[in-house]
């Protein structure tokens, strides 16, 4: 009788407590001024509609709702920004409202106490590693001092198409430029080229994809705090995350214990030498004794953020070129001239190519390596053009919508390299017009490496040879399409004939 009598109380009460609580969040959200955004729906907010490609699906709600707009993804509100105003605003204004970075749960339900230091929230230790990057791993001086690695590695890519152009084959460049990227970043980082770093678990490469692949797709863990746990083990995706992160953890295992054994000299030395040598010497950050996971957090960062990217934008390069003629002769030409007579092009010759510089703003502009910035997180209430933005809320800005507005650029979709010149728009985060490396206090410090890498590349891949469609393609038949992923790439790798230049057949 007593369990009947709390059943019918349970009954009646449960369903008066819920519109209670509905009508104080409705109360509430009506003192606030919320930013406009879609209707969502319980629980699961707007996920339906980000569809395969949320930077697209984004950027069309954004003509309907504006360039500041809020959509809930699960139980998480998320401030989207679309033009270069908000972008200022969030990325400067409030730059230290919004410089925090959400707390991955799917990522700390994992095994590994140090990938809570490569996705680090903002802080004081947050600072010191800050520092660290831009005074030490990426520093001018140390920078320069890994030319010849940058040199030395697009001159085997170009040797390697030479054997092909000699056979008439075909080149995959999405793979070719995936490469080049990730021996570069690997003799940096610990001095070996990736054919050197095959283990039994698969390759380095594949191991890169698949956790690069995991970042870009969407946890329950991370949209739902509570119980999303429970849908990520039932979908299978915490025990991919596991492998994939496990086997990058065997990995740098590997490398650490190789450089602990090693003996260098100072010349020698690449970026774990530098780290382990902090660790030897009790270098703190931020009260922080440095220790191996520390390494294993910093190559993380580095590997994860430098092997795609780098190769996402030269590939896109190629393939706007390969549609558009004019624009590729134009580059060569410039290209050959700066030349002469040497064989390859070096990064000496790399600041008087003004036309590639453009060409890259344009393909940047078109296809940023990370079409939303990684989301940032509020570290406190404030207000967004009068609008109220919550403690906790996630920021993203959709660069590539920027880039695609047809209020800041005339016929946004086309590829039109000149539309730069005798502008001061660059790409280094002073200018909101144009964010592939972000801007801010969570701009990417990377770019110092990784530019000079894409333009000696591209250098030497126009000047050696001259480059032709597969037998019955034209120009409108190479796919501009896009792949689902953190670095959106083209989803159809680019394929093209290599010919040897009429002044490489000569020289």
């Amino acid at each position: 009788m007593a369990l009947h009598i709390l059943f019918t109380w349970l009954s009646l009460s449960l369903p008066l407590l819920l519109l209670l609580l509905l009508s104080v969040k409705n109360f509430n959200d009506k003192k606030k001024n919320l930013l406009p955004g879609p209707p969502s729906l319980p629980i699961i907010g707007n996920l339906l509609q980000l569809g395969h490609l949320p930077h697209q699906s984004l950027w069309k709600l954004s003509k309907r709702y504006g360039p500041v707009m809020l959509i809930r993804l699960g139980s998480i509100p998320t401030v989207v920004v679309s033009s270069p105003e908000s972008a200022r605003e969030v990325l400067k204004t409030h730059d230290l409202d919004c410089c925090s970075r959400p707390r991955l749960v799917g990522m700390g339900c994992l095994s590994y106490d140090y990938l809570d230091m490569a996705f680090v929230e903002y802080g004081d230790y947050w600072r010191e590693l800050r520092k660290l990057y831009v005074l030490e791993l990426y520093s001018a001086k140390r920078v320069q001092s890994f030319r010849y690695v940058r040199e030395e590695e697009v001159g085997s890519m170009i040797e390697s198409i030479a054997m092909s152009a000699k056979s008439r084959t075909p080149v995959n460049l999405s793979e070719k430029f995936m490469t080049l990227t990730a021996n570069i970043t690997c003799r940096v980082a610990f001095g070996k080229a990736i054919q050197e770093t095959e283990f039994k678990e698969g390759s380095f490469m594949n191991m890169i994809h698949e956790a690069v692949a995991m970042l870009g797709s969407f946890s329950a863990s991370d949209l739902f705090p509570r119980f999303g746990w429970i849908v990520d083990r039932f979908t299978g995706l915490h025990s991919r995350l596991e492998k994939s992160f496990r086997n990058l953890d065997v990995f740098y295992e590997k490398v650490i214990e190789e450089h602990r054994n090693a003996t260098k000299s100072h010349e020698q030395e690449d970026i774990v030498d530098l780290l382990l040598k902090m660790v030897r010497d009790q270098t703190e950050l931020a009260g922080i004794r440095l220790k191996e996971d520390n390494i294993k957090a910093i190559l993380m960062d580095i590997f994860l953020a430098g092997v795609d990217t780098g190769a996402v934008v030269m590939d896109w390069t190629i393939a706007e070129l390969t549609k558009n003629p004019r624009a590729m002769q134009k580059a060569q030409e410039e290209i050959r001239s700066c030349v002469g007579n040497k064989k390859w092009a070096d990064e000496d010759d790399l600041n008087a190519l003004k036309y590639l510089k453009l060409v890259l703003k344009e393909t940047m502009r078109l296809h940023p390596p990370l079409v939303l910035l990684i989301p940032r997180e509020t570290m406190g209430h404030f207000k967004l053009f009068g609008y109220d933005v919550d403690l906790k809320s996630r920021v993203q800005v959709n660069v590539w919508g920027i880039g695609r507005d047809p209020s800041l650029w005339e016929r946004p979709d086309e590829f039109v390299p000149e539309r730069f010149e005798d502008s001061p728009i660059d790409y280094k985060g002073n200018h909101f017009e144009l964010l592939p490396f972000g801007a801010g206090r969570r701009g990417c410090p990377g770019i110092a490496m990784a530019m000079p890498t894409i333009e000696l590349a591209l250098a030497n891949v126009l000047h050696s040879f001259d480059w032709e469609l597969p037998e019955g393609m034209t120009e409108r038949d190479v796919s501009m399409e896009e792949g689902a992923g953190l670095a959106v790439f083209k989803k159809v790798s680019l394929t093209l004939l290599p010919v040897k230049a009429s002044h490489e057949t000569n020289a």
